[in-house]
């Protein structure tokens, strides 16, 4: 029986309050996983399409914040726009998948995407790209990318293990990752919208859960200086690997 239901709006605020808070910390200390984090938990109480639309506002300040704050935005965009323009057209012609009736699909495939990431990060798989191959290889990894993330909501497969494969420089490599989720998550939005599936209600709670997951970044932030990154990291993939196998089998259970 899927553990999905219609939340109380005090219940609603505190839930996305209390996992917005937690998706911002987690991105405040290891620099990703806000939409993660923030899709996996809300996953568990409502449709994967529900959580994509409050994603949608915080994801975008956020990552435009994380664009912004580097130095090479408009070498890494001439660098790197052949990969989100495929990215962008595909998100928008995938994006009917999360608003579709196979929800026990979508939530199967959401879990197996973040079970799939978080055991990539726990064994520290490291892609190479070589130059010679960049001009083909980004398209088709945006176009991979704009699939899981019109299905699921998550635009982390397999964007994240490429662009670290680049050979990026940390600050380049961490304003890449803003610039494929501003990407992303502006497509995300579109394609929602086309379908149907922001109405007010979501958008309301969207920008209130803006305010959370700034707070969490600040934190994390001030807890970056006070514990071990790389353990954090660690109970990080390992919680988001529960997480994951959990709401796969929610997918999965009615099937059997």
């Amino acid at each position: 029986m899927h553990l999905r239901f219609m939340l109380e709006p005090l219940l609603l605020v505190a839930t996305v309050g209390a996992v917005f808070v937690l998706a911002g910390l987690v991105k405040g200390v290891v620099g990703l996983g806000l939409p993660t984090i923030a899709m996996g938990l809300l996953g568990l109480v409502m449709l994967p399409a529900q959580a994509a639309a409050i994603l949608l506002l915080p994801s975008f300040v956020t990552n435009i914040w994380q664009l912004l704050a580097g130095p090479n935005v408009s070498a890494l965009t001439r660098r790197l726009w052949p990969m989100m323009v495929a990215v962008f057209l595909t998100t928008l012609a995938s994006s009917g998948l999360i608003t579709s009736i196979y929800t026990t699909t979508v939530t199967a495939s959401l879990g197996l995407v973040l079970l799939a990431y978080a055991v990539l990060g726990l064994l520290r798989l490291r892609m190479s790209v070589p130059p010679a191959i960049e001009p083909w290889a980004s398209p088709l990894v945006g176009a991979a990318t704009g699939v899981m993330t019109g299905a699921t909501g998550v635009f982390v497969i397999p964007a994240v293990p490429y662009l670290g494969g680049l050979g990026l420089g940390r600050d380049d490599l961490v304003q890449a990752l803003g610039l494929s989720f501003t990407v992303s998550t502006a497509a995300l939005a579109v394609g929602l919208w086309m379908n149907g599936a922001v109405p007010m209600q979501s958008l309301g709670i969207s920008a209130y859960a803006v305010l959370p997951a700034l707070l969490g970044m600040w934190l994390g932030g001030w807890l970056r200086g006070r514990i071990e990154p790389e353990t954090f990291r660690r109970w990080f993939f390992a919680g988001l690997a529960v997480l994951g196998a959990h709401i796969s089998w929610q997918g999965l259970a009615p099937a059997f």
